[in-house]
Protein backbone atom coordinates (compact mmCIF):
# COMPACT_ATOMS: atom_id res chain seq x y z
CA UNK A 1 0.00 0.00 0.00
CA UNK A 2 2.78 2.47 0.90
CA UNK A 3 4.53 1.63 -2.37
CA UNK A 4 1.39 2.49 -4.38
CA UNK A 5 1.02 5.84 -2.66
CA UNK A 6 4.74 6.57 -3.14
CA UNK A 7 4.60 5.70 -6.85
CA UNK A 8 1.44 7.69 -7.46
CA UNK A 9 3.01 10.79 -5.92
CA UNK A 10 5.84 10.67 -8.42
CA UNK A 11 3.72 9.65 -11.40
CA UNK A 12 1.44 12.70 -11.08
CA UNK A 13 2.98 15.59 -9.18
CA UNK A 14 0.65 17.40 -6.81
CA UNK A 15 1.57 20.63 -8.56
CA UNK A 16 0.78 19.40 -12.08
CA UNK A 17 -0.76 22.12 -14.20
CA UNK A 18 -4.10 21.65 -15.80
CA UNK A 19 -5.31 23.57 -18.79
CA UNK A 20 -8.18 25.93 -18.05
CA UNK A 21 -11.16 25.97 -20.36
CA UNK A 22 -10.72 28.09 -23.45
CA UNK A 23 -12.62 31.36 -23.53
CA UNK A 24 -16.14 30.93 -24.87
CA UNK A 25 -16.18 32.89 -28.10
CA UNK A 26 -19.24 31.06 -29.47
CA UNK A 27 -21.52 34.10 -29.48
CA UNK A 28 -19.01 36.29 -31.32
CA UNK A 29 -18.17 33.44 -33.70
CA UNK A 30 -21.86 33.02 -34.54
CA UNK A 31 -22.15 36.78 -35.16
CA UNK A 32 -19.16 36.71 -37.51
CA UNK A 33 -20.54 33.70 -39.40
CA UNK A 34 -23.89 35.47 -39.77
CA UNK A 35 -22.08 38.55 -41.08
CA UNK A 36 -20.12 36.45 -43.59
CA UNK A 37 -23.34 34.84 -44.79
CA UNK A 38 -24.97 38.24 -45.17
CA UNK A 39 -22.30 39.80 -47.36
CA UNK A 40 -23.39 40.57 -50.91
CA UNK A 41 -19.82 40.17 -52.13
CA UNK A 42 -16.56 39.00 -50.64
CA UNK A 43 -15.15 42.48 -50.02
CA UNK A 44 -15.73 42.44 -46.26
CA UNK A 45 -14.90 38.78 -45.75
CA UNK A 46 -11.17 39.19 -45.07
CA UNK A 47 -11.41 41.18 -41.81
CA UNK A 48 -14.20 38.93 -40.56
CA UNK A 49 -12.17 35.83 -41.36
CA UNK A 50 -9.16 37.33 -39.56
CA UNK A 51 -11.34 37.96 -36.54
CA UNK A 52 -12.37 34.29 -36.57
CA UNK A 53 -8.69 33.30 -36.61
CA UNK A 54 -8.08 35.63 -33.65
CA UNK A 55 -10.83 33.85 -31.72
CA UNK A 56 -9.66 30.34 -32.66
CA UNK A 57 -6.03 31.07 -31.78
CA UNK A 58 -6.88 32.61 -28.40
CA UNK A 59 -5.39 29.81 -26.32
CA UNK A 60 -6.68 29.00 -22.83
CA UNK A 61 -3.65 30.36 -20.96
CA UNK A 62 -0.10 31.67 -21.43
CA UNK A 63 1.48 28.20 -21.51
CA UNK A 64 -0.98 26.98 -24.15
CA UNK A 65 -0.51 30.19 -26.16
CA UNK A 66 3.26 29.76 -26.13
CA UNK A 67 2.96 26.16 -27.35
CA UNK A 68 0.48 27.13 -30.06
CA UNK A 69 2.59 30.06 -31.25
CA UNK A 70 5.80 27.98 -31.22
CA UNK A 71 4.16 25.13 -33.14
CA UNK A 72 2.86 27.56 -35.77
CA UNK A 73 6.27 29.26 -36.08
CA UNK A 74 7.96 25.88 -36.51
CA UNK A 75 5.52 24.97 -39.26
CA UNK A 76 6.07 28.32 -40.98
CA UNK A 77 9.80 27.48 -40.89
CA UNK A 78 9.07 24.11 -42.56
CA UNK A 79 9.87 22.19 -39.37
CA UNK A 80 6.75 20.06 -39.68
CA UNK A 81 7.93 17.32 -37.32
CA UNK A 82 9.01 19.84 -34.70
CA UNK A 83 5.68 21.57 -35.09
CA UNK A 84 3.82 18.30 -34.57
CA UNK A 85 5.90 17.57 -31.44
CA UNK A 86 5.12 20.99 -29.98
CA UNK A 87 1.44 20.70 -30.86
CA UNK A 88 1.44 17.21 -29.30
CA UNK A 89 2.45 18.92 -26.06
CA UNK A 90 -0.33 21.47 -26.47
CA UNK A 91 -2.93 18.76 -27.06
CA UNK A 92 -1.66 16.74 -24.11
CA UNK A 93 -1.93 19.85 -21.93
CA UNK A 94 -5.23 21.14 -23.41
CA UNK A 95 -7.12 18.19 -24.88
CA UNK A 96 -10.35 20.22 -25.18
CA UNK A 97 -8.83 23.08 -27.21
CA UNK A 98 -9.90 22.66 -30.85
CA UNK A 99 -7.18 24.81 -32.38
CA UNK A 100 -4.42 22.55 -31.07
CA UNK A 101 -5.83 19.73 -33.18
CA UNK A 102 -6.49 21.99 -36.17
CA UNK A 103 -2.92 23.29 -36.22
CA UNK A 104 -1.43 19.82 -35.77
CA UNK A 105 -3.64 18.65 -38.65
CA UNK A 106 -2.20 21.39 -40.84
CA UNK A 107 1.35 20.26 -40.05
CA UNK A 108 0.38 16.68 -40.90
CA UNK A 109 -1.38 17.80 -44.09
CA UNK A 110 1.74 19.62 -45.28
CA UNK A 111 3.70 16.39 -44.75
CA UNK A 112 0.97 14.61 -46.76
CA UNK A 113 0.19 12.49 -43.70
CA UNK A 114 -3.50 12.65 -44.52
CA UNK A 115 -4.58 9.96 -42.05
CA UNK A 116 -3.10 11.89 -39.12
CA UNK A 117 -4.53 15.16 -40.45
CA UNK A 118 -8.01 13.65 -40.78
CA UNK A 119 -7.86 12.25 -37.24
CA UNK A 120 -6.99 15.69 -35.84
CA UNK A 121 -9.56 17.51 -37.96
CA UNK A 122 -12.27 15.16 -36.71
CA UNK A 123 -11.11 15.85 -33.13
CA UNK A 124 -11.19 19.63 -33.71
CA UNK A 125 -14.67 19.40 -35.22
CA UNK A 126 -15.93 17.23 -32.37
CA UNK A 127 -14.99 20.10 -30.04
CA UNK A 128 -16.09 22.93 -32.35
CA UNK A 129 -18.39 21.79 -35.19
CA UNK A 130 -18.51 25.27 -36.75
CA UNK A 131 -14.72 25.63 -37.07
CA UNK A 132 -14.72 26.72 -40.71
CA UNK A 133 -10.96 26.25 -41.20
CA UNK A 134 -11.13 22.71 -39.82
CA UNK A 135 -14.04 21.96 -42.17
CA UNK A 136 -12.20 23.29 -45.22
CA UNK A 137 -9.03 21.54 -44.06
CA UNK A 138 -10.96 18.30 -43.79
CA UNK A 139 -12.29 18.76 -47.33
CA UNK A 140 -8.75 19.35 -48.65
CA UNK A 141 -7.48 16.34 -46.70
CA UNK A 142 -10.20 14.11 -48.12
CA UNK A 143 -9.27 15.35 -51.60
CA UNK A 144 -5.66 14.44 -50.89
CA UNK A 145 -6.85 10.97 -49.92
CA UNK A 146 -8.77 10.60 -53.19
CA UNK A 147 -12.14 10.77 -51.42
CA UNK A 148 -13.60 13.48 -53.67
CA UNK A 149 -17.30 12.87 -53.02
CA UNK A 150 -16.88 13.08 -49.24
CA UNK A 151 -14.70 16.16 -49.71
CA UNK A 152 -17.46 17.90 -51.67
CA UNK A 153 -19.98 17.29 -48.88
CA UNK A 154 -17.63 18.73 -46.23
CA UNK A 155 -16.62 21.65 -48.46
CA UNK A 156 -20.28 22.54 -48.92
CA UNK A 157 -20.69 22.51 -45.11
CA UNK A 158 -17.80 24.96 -44.81
CA UNK A 159 -19.22 27.17 -47.56
CA UNK A 160 -22.62 27.20 -45.88
CA UNK A 161 -20.89 28.88 -42.94
CA UNK A 162 -18.60 31.12 -45.01
CA UNK A 163 -19.53 31.42 -48.69
CA UNK A 164 -16.39 33.51 -49.35
CA UNK A 165 -13.77 30.83 -48.74
CA UNK A 166 -11.08 30.61 -51.40
CA UNK A 167 -11.78 26.87 -51.52
CA UNK A 168 -15.18 27.58 -53.10
CA UNK A 169 -13.39 27.29 -56.44
CA UNK A 170 -13.00 23.57 -55.70
CA UNK A 171 -16.75 22.89 -55.73
CA UNK A 172 -17.72 20.49 -58.47
CA UNK A 173 -21.26 20.89 -59.72
CA UNK A 174 -23.12 17.75 -60.71
CA UNK A 175 -23.51 17.25 -64.48
CA UNK A 176 -26.46 19.11 -65.93
CA UNK A 177 -26.64 21.77 -63.20
CA UNK A 178 -25.66 25.36 -63.61
CA UNK A 179 -23.01 26.82 -61.36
Amino acid sequence: MKWIIFCSLFATPAFAETCPAAADHSVRQAEIIASLQGLSDGTGARPLTQELWNLWTDAPDARAQELLDRGMRQREGYDFLGSRDTLDQLIEYCPDYAEGYNQRAFSSFLRQDFDAALYDLDAALAIMPTHIAALSGKALTLMGMGRAEEAQVILREALALNPWLAERSLIVEPDGEEI
